[in-house]
């Protein structure tokens, strides 16, 4: 099993509010998830991320893969490095 940490899309149309999931890669966008582990305000100024970094750490030891913007949204955090 193939488990991502990626970003689900919540909130209205033109108005996006993201939700920080440990998903598997074979599930829909905004599907089935394993665990939800922090928020992502885009709306906000600034940007508003919030994430628990201990689950982050946890799931990446175990195999799970950041995608792209997740991996440059911990990194701006200082979650990981």
């Amino acid at each position: 099993m193939a488990v991502k940490i990626r970003l689900r899309r919540m909130g209205s149309k033109k108005a996006p509010y993201y939700r920080v999931i440990v998903a598997d890669s074979r599930y829909p966008r905004n599907g089935r998830f394993i665990e939800e582990i922090g928020t992502y305000d885009i709306l906000k100024n600034p940007s508003e991320f919030k994430v628990d970094a201990e689950a982050v750490k946890k799931w990446m030891a175990n195999g799970a893969q950041p995608t792209d913007t997740v991996k440059a949204l911990l990194k701006k955090n200082g979650v990981i490095d």
